[in-house]
């Protein structure tokens, strides 16, 4: 399957060979679901944490005798039926992560890749290389290609200027290889490839 390329100015720049196996599968939303869930998962800080019986600072001792009051029988005031006591079953700091092979993590970007290519969404761009540091050229360069809301895939290495003139721009995202995730990938409209990710990507899949 081949895509055409284009330059950062929007002028072709010859085209590039996209391997099926990556990019031509049949997208299964069970698969991208286990994944997406399973990176929240791990993303999610669990530091969420309500006092229990044992961590309440009140007198253990017992409220009132045991008999002769016709009143029920307590004993700390710790307890959780009372005001200022403890919480029962409470959340407690803990993590949320779980486990998915990694089997089913490859394959759940692999079925990202070509959900995107399916809807039309993947762009290939020659290099990601901006000549200045500048958010407003950038953003303008975007404006042209019609990116309003795109995730931007380098090679191993980022160009600076590209880095830091994209980083204030409103629903851009701007990763290295490295970071390509199922994610990122979904969550934004369009799938901006440099040449360098496209053979990054064949190279890690092959």
């Amino acid at each position: 399957m081949e895509l055409n390329v284009k330059t950062l100015e929007g002028k072709d720049a010859g085209k590039v060979s996209l391997s099926d196996a990556i990019f031509g599968l049949e997208p299964r939303e069970d698969i991208l679901a286990r994944v997406i869930r399973w990176q929240l998962a791990k993303k999610q800080q669990g530091t969420h944490q309500a006092k229990g019986r044992a961590d309440v600072a009140r007198t253990g001792a017992k409220m009132y005798k045991q008999k002769g009051t016709g009143r029920a029988r307590h004993h700390s005031a710790r307890a959780p039926q009372f005001r200022g006591g403890g919480k029962a079953h409470g959340p407690v700091a803990r993590s949320h992560e779980h486990d998915l092979p990694k089997k089913v993590r490859a394959l759940g970007l692999r079925h990202a890749l070509s959900a995107k290519l399916k809807s039309e969404d993947v762009i290939v761009i020659d290099s990601l290389v901006a000549a200045d540091a500048k958010t407003k050229a950038l953003a303008s360069t975007f404006e042209t290609l019609g990116l309003t809301n795109a995730l931007f895939i380098g090679g191993a290495e980022l160009d600076n200027n590209f880095k830091l003139a994209a980083q204030n721009i409103p629903n851009i995202d701007v990763l290295p290889i490295q970071g390509i995730n199922v994610y990122d990938i979904l969550r934004r409209g369009k799938l901006v490839l440099s040449k360098a990710a496209v053979e990054a990507l064949e190279e890690r899949f092959k």
